[in-house]
């Protein structure tokens, strides 16, 4: 079983990332299970969504503690809060970042990819200037990461799953797919 923690805050689409992430996943074989954990529920308070697959039923039912996978999708959750907590050796961590971090040795023992989902959504035009909806392009960047599911299932699921700017949230996840860069092995 592999088991995966989001990061986000409140109107960037956290919830809906793993949600989508669990349907394309189903879609290639994987059984499935996402729920989210909610503190203050309010736009810009941090949120954690859970994802876990497995090539058999799941039957685990607990939060996610010891993730194999942590997906961060604002940067700044890195300065409030430990969002490598629990992350199991030589797991992988993915950041929504311009730039490769500063400070590399924060992330060791980890193996750690960047992608600039804000760039990616404000070029495609989604959410707006202040709240760009991230989320499709973080889910594009993991596929590619872990080489599961497929660039084409990720696209049908966006293409059902999100109504509005459908087109403009696939072509995100598959510019993310293409732009995400693995900094550590």
């Amino acid at each position: 079983m592999q088991e995966i923690r989001f990061h986000g805050r409140g109107g960037q689409g956290t919830v809906v990332a793993s949600v989508i992430l669990a349907k394309a996943f189903f879609r290639a074989g994987y059984y499935v299970q996402t729920f989210p954990v909610f503190g203050v529920e309010r736009r810009g308070a941090p949120v954690e969504a859970y994802l876990r697959l497995d090539d058999k039923k799941i039957l685990i039912r607990s939060n996610v503690y010891t993730p194999d996978h942590v997906v961060v999708q604002d940067a700044k959750l890195l300065q409030n809060a430990d969002v490598s907590k629990g992350l199991k050796p030589g797991g992988l961590m993915l950041l929504n970042m311009a730039a490769d971090p500063e400070n590399k040795k924060a992330f060791s023992g980890f193996r750690l990819a960047v992608v600039d989902a804000t760039k990616i959504a404000l070029q495609h035009r989604l959410g707006t200037r202040t709240h760009p909806m991230i989320n499709t392009a973080m889910i594009g960047a993991f596929a590619r990461i872990m080489g599961t599911p497929s660039l084409d299932v990720v696209a049908e699921v966006i293409g059902k799953e999100i109504s509005a700017k459908t087109q403009e949230n696939i072509e995100a996840a598959k510019q993310a797919y293409q732009e995400v860069k693995m900094l550590t092995e």
